[in-house]
């Protein structure tokens, strides 16, 4: 017997070596495999990755068994490809196969057990199950420990991997240990250099940021994109998780001109390495469109939400977590633009499929409760609301904890809720406990705490508990102004106008706060806020502008820039149909713009913030400054305006409320309508009959002028700065009785901010004297004329390649739309240039058929502009307009208060906006307020009218206010403009008029004569030869020969709408 089972055992070894030998083979085949689906994983390749790993699978079924490690392996595998892809399901049931194998193939002390316990509580996490998923990473931490020891990179992972845990439940103080000790094991154990070292610097500035601590966070996050760059190139998704993350904390300190370029890398590298086809390349453009929206650029942001969405329609499927994510983003932003029936079934459809693919216990699956419960609270559906708010509410505290600050959103909804319900003693305490996580969660600079701020300091008004309310509204003014500081030093202009009409509300409300409460505290603090927002965007594109020209390099870049921009001038004359390239040429300079006002030398000291002691600090025995403001009263619609007055002897500012807005529109109106619309619509000629009733005057002397004359019994100058319809108002013309006007008894100084007087403009007038006129112009130039100037144009254009380019066509055919020839220009500009010769200037003037745009746009190129530039011609202004159903034009009363309309030329229903498109002139149509105010020069009529020039490549007559603004005219003391109603344009909140006056303003003039309404051409030639005599041969200052030249024609009997049209700003 002994003898047999020998034999038996020698006969069967070698089957037994021999079937050893082919499970390794088979076992080095599975292993293989998987190595390969891991390279395709790395690579983002799911799809091929999944195809090797079955294949993996097939062998080790079929050659090793069902309970095999490699089969473990494979399972494993298979569900970290579907965790990838976002599919938990199926991740869950693969790796509890892997688990169940694992335990009885190698058992629960082996690494890989451990392994798996660890992936699976990462899923859990991810699916909102923390009470799953601490007990596995605390089980897998303690094996690792206990097999591997306490400086194993597995161990150090399992550390990490808690941290985040705790981290995601707002359990900072553990996570800041774990995530500490986990990265200096890896430190020692793998070096500086290693990929999981720069993961713990990643982790670390995660939890810093999320715990406001920005100023731990930035360094970390920097460290951690370097190492990775260096080890593992820029291509690789670990170095996009970098450039994602530094963008976001950037985002969240408002930096926006350091995480935009960092999200625009993510999204590039997304595009070459992955595709756009690929779901991180979407997720690369909801990160974009979330800036985008912050900067309230919101149709931009739309356009990235669609093809995000689109993208992980096709990738992911309709069912899949983050195509739920992607309707919620693009939800959250129609939401934002009131657009509710579009973000309603976006939220429904986001909710439906969050709950069938990870559950009610998600927080995303909160989080889309919370954003309905929201849009129902806008649309009035409260009773929908609130049961969604609460059921978030429960479902965020199980999975954070109650510090978190998503509790905190939660909480500042039901407050908001319970407020419009009328449940008031409800609201505080929810404010406060959501403000309070806020701070400690976020900082106080972040915007979520500001909101906290901000509705206490409502709620507190709302209960007249002004002294609760008072230093909320103090800190609010300080750190939007500071935001919007960091703000200017990287926006363009279109940007920043964006992104500053975000604090308009808040801004509105600090002054209705100082109206309500009479806060002494809250006045100065609105005296320091007008004098940083008023005109903001026209201070910052003037020292832009005057900066850049100072330094050779930045006069390269703005060289560059003027000529995006005289393109762009091109194609916004077109119709809206027939432009080309606008967006591109739109982005061009946008990009350009905002690399001159980070790099342009002198700027952070030109733009620095003003105080009223400073300005106290300029005004003389005698003098004051009045900064006036509108705004709409709290809890009203009523827009009221008032006056900040300050004088030498004063201790403080003194606020003085004055009248609502409709008190002055009635004024100004004609029949009840405002601002006389009706011919506003029309093309302005000079020597129409006056339009206003002249008893109006005494009414707004009794309107805005008497509540302050109490305030000035000893003040013989008033430097004040209009805001609003007082733009329209020529003050010095007030009369106080019968006999005397304000500019009698005071000596008015129109500014567009008193903040001049401290920091004044960059001018520098050289020594040489230069009159520049233009008046006589012939609007109606013959065939054989226009060629003959077209022979000297040509000359001009091969001197300089920017006056060659294409034209486009206008469509206003009118009957009686021509404008007519002005006799008394031309003997106004003779009689000036006489004056000027006498005064030892240099004289060159433009009449007749040679003063056209092109003469116009030749100033200031080759040689420094003049010291004084006259025009006398016909001045047009078209109000902002929006389109009604019917298609007929409707005059935007928003405008009236400050506000621009979204709405120009954008018609309701597709037919309409194509008809209208089609036959409305750019000039009337324009979303820009600059194209839809302009001059009317020589042979400005055959493009008006016949909607082309004579003759390709030439300019067309018709000089729009934008195009001036691209000018350099920062020699130019003096602008006269000789026109019509030159004065008037869009009235946009802070920023005051959109029109000539702004035009010249940004192209650098000191000066800037223009008039209110239609005046006589002959009075107004009186007038202008007037002051020109006054100044040049009298020697008198700008400013004093201007309103004695008004005082003489009024003295000598004419009426004040002969004289009073006029205004001199500086």
């Amino acid at each position: 017997m002994k003898i047999s089972t020998l034999w038996i055992v020698c006969f069967l070894c070698p089957y037994l070596m021999y079937a050893q030998q082919l499970d390794s083979s088979f076992i080095k085949q599975v292993d293989s495999l998987i190595k390969v689906s891991r390279g395709l994983i790395a690579k983002r390749n799911f799809e091929q990755a999944l195809e090797v790993n079955v294949a993996a699978e097939k062998i080790a079924l079929e050659k090793l068994g069902k309970e095999s490690p490699a089969y473990g392996d494979c399972c494993f595998n298979h569900g970290r490809i579907l965790k990838l892809q976002r599919d938990f399901p199926g991740t869950e049931k693969w790796y509890l196969e892997a688990k169940s194998i694992r335990e009885k193939a190698l058992g629960k002390d082996h690494p890989n057990y451990a392994n798996s316990l660890n992936s699976l509580a990462i899923l859990y996490n991810d699916m909102g199950q923390a009470e799953k998923a601490e007990p596995l990473y605390l089980e897998s931490k303690a094996i690792r420990e206990k097999v591997l020891g306490k400086e194993h990179p597995d161990y150090a992972q399992s550390l990490n991997n808690l941290g985040i845990f705790y981290s995601k439940r707002g359990q900072y103080e553990k996570a800041e240990l774990l995530y500490l000790e986990s990265k200096a094991i890896r430190e020692k154990v793998l070096g500086k250099e290693h990929p999981d070292y720069a993961q713990s610097l990643n982790n670390l500035g995660n939890l810093y940021s999320d715990r406001g601590q920005y100023e731990k966070a930035e360094p970390l996050y920097l460290e951690a994109k370097v190492t990775r760059e260096r080890v593992l190139g820029k291509e690789h998704p670990d170095f996009i998780t970098s450039l994602n993350n530094l963008a976001s904390h950037y985002f969240l300190i408002s930096q926006y001109d350091k995480a935009e370029p960092l999200y625009l890398e993510a999204k590039d590298i997304c595009e070459k390495v992955l595709g756009k086809e690929h779901p991180d390349y979407a997720q690369s453009l909801g990160n974009l469109a979330f800036i985008y929206t912050k900067l309230g650029q919101n149709e931009k942001a739309e356009l990235l939400l669609l093809e995000s969405k689109a993208i992980f329609e096709k990738a992911l499927g309709k069912e899949h977590p983050i195509y739920a994510q992607s309707l919620n983003l693009l939800a959250i932003l129609y939401d934002e633009m009131s657009q509710y029936d579009k973000a309603e079934p976006l939220y429904q459809e986001a909710k439906a499929i969050q709950e069938k693919a990870l559950g009610k216990d998600h927080p995303n699956y909160a989080s889309s409760l919370n954003n309905l419960a929201i849009l129902y609270g806008k649309m009035g559906q409260y009773v929908k609301a609130e049961p969604l708010l609460l059921e978030a509410k429960a479902i965020q505290e199980k999975a954070f904890g109650k510090e978190h600050s998503e509790i905190a959103n939660s909480l500042n909804n039901l407050a908001k809720l319970y407020w419009i319900m009328g449940q008031s003693e409800k609201v505080e305490s929810l404010y406060l406990e959501s403000k309070a996580i806020r701070e400690k969660a976020l900082g106080k600079e972040h915007p979520d705490y500001v909101a906290s701020q901000h509705n206490l300091a409502i709620l507190y008004c709302s209960m007249h508990l002004y002294e609760k309310a008072e230093p909320i509204f103090m800190e609010l003014s300080t750190v939007n102004k500071l935001l919007a500081e960091r703000a200017m030093r990287h926006l363009s202009e279109k940007e920043l106008n964006n992104y500053l009409n975000l604090f308009s509300i808040s801004q509105s409300e600090i002054l209705s706060f100082v109206h309500i409460s009479k806060s002494q505290k809250a006045v100065t603090a609105s005296f320091d806020n007008t004098l940083f927002y008023k005109g903001f965007l026209l201070n910052a594109a003037n020292k832009v502008k005057r900066l850049a020209l100072t330094d050779t390099t930045s006069t390269k870049k703005y060289n560059l820039l003027k000529s995006y921009e005289h393109r762009l001038a091109i194609e916004y004359s077109k119709p809206i149909t027939e432009r080309r390239g606008v967006e591109e040429l739109e982005e061009k300079a946008n990009v350009l713009e905002k690399d001159l006002t980070r790099t342009v030398a002198g700027y952070g000291e030109a733009m620095r913030q003003v105080n009223w002691q400073e300005v106290k600090s300029k005004l003389k025995e005698g003098e004051a400054a009045i900064e006036f403001v509108h705004y709409n009263k709290m809890i009203t619609d009523s827009m009221m305006y008032a006056a900040l007055v300050l004088i030498n002897e004063m201790s403080a500012p003194v606020f003085v409320p004055l009248f609502e807005e409709k008190e002055l529109k009635e004024i100004l109106s004609k029949k009840g309508e405002w601002n006389n619309s009706e011919l506003l619509s029309k093309i302005y000629t000079r020597g129409v009959k006056p339009i206003v009733a002249g008893n109006n005057l005494d009414h707004l002397y009794e309107l805005f002028w008497k509540p302050l004359i109490h305030l000035f019994p000893n003040t013989k100058t008033i430097y004040y700065s209009p805001s609003g319809l007082l733009h329209r108002i020529n003050f010095n013309a007030i009369p106080i009785d019968d006999k005397t006007n304000l500019s009698d008894k005071f000596k008015l100084v129109r500014l567009g901010s008193t903040r001049s007087l401290v920091v004044p403009d960059l001018i520098n007038v050289d020594a040489s004297n230069l009159a520049v006129l233009f008046g006589g112009i012939n609007y109606n130039m013959d065939t054989t004329s226009i060629k003959l100037d077209s022979n000297r144009i040509n000359l001009l254009a091969s001197k300089t390649d920017e006056l060659s380019f294409s034209y486009a066509s206008r469509g206003i055919k009118e009957a009686g739309s021509e404008w007519v020839y002005l006799p008394g220009t031309k003997n106004e500009i003779n009689s000036a240039s006489k004056l000027f010769k006498k005064s030892k200037f240099e004289t060159i003037v433009y009449s007749g058929n040679y003063a056209t745009e092109e003469a116009f746009k030749n100033i200031g190129k080759s040689v420094s502009s003049p010291r004084v530039l006259h025009i006398s011609t016909h001045g047009f202004f078209f109000p902002d307009r929006t389109i009604s159903a019917t298609g007929r034009m409707s005059h935007d009363p928003a405008n009236s208060s400050g506000t621009a309309s979204e709405g120009t030329a954008k018609a309701t229903s597709p037919r309409v906006k194509e008809e209208f498109e089609t036959n409305e002139s750019a000039f009337k149509i324009s979303d820009h307020p600059m194209i839809r105010s302009g001059l009317i020069l020589a042979g400005g009529n055959y493009a008006w009218t016949e909607g082309r020039p004579f003759k390709e490549g030439m300019e067309d007559g018709i000089l729009t206010a934008y195009e001036i603004s691209k000018m350099n005219l920062s020699n130019t003391e003096l602008v006269v403009l000789s026109a019509c109603e030159t004065g008037l344009g869009d009235i946009q909140g802070n920023e005051g008029v959109y029109g000539l006056q702004r035009a010249f303003k940004i192209a650098g003039a000191k000066y800037l004569i223009m008039s209110l309404w239609q005046v006589p051409d002959n009075q107004t030639s009186l007038l202008m030869t007037t002051f020109y005599k006054k100044w040049l041969t009298e020697k008198m200052s700008i400013p004093d020969a201007f309103h004695e030249a008004q005082k003489e024609l009024r003295d000598n009997g004419l009426d004040p709408y002969q004289w009073a049209g006029f205004v001199l700003v500086e």
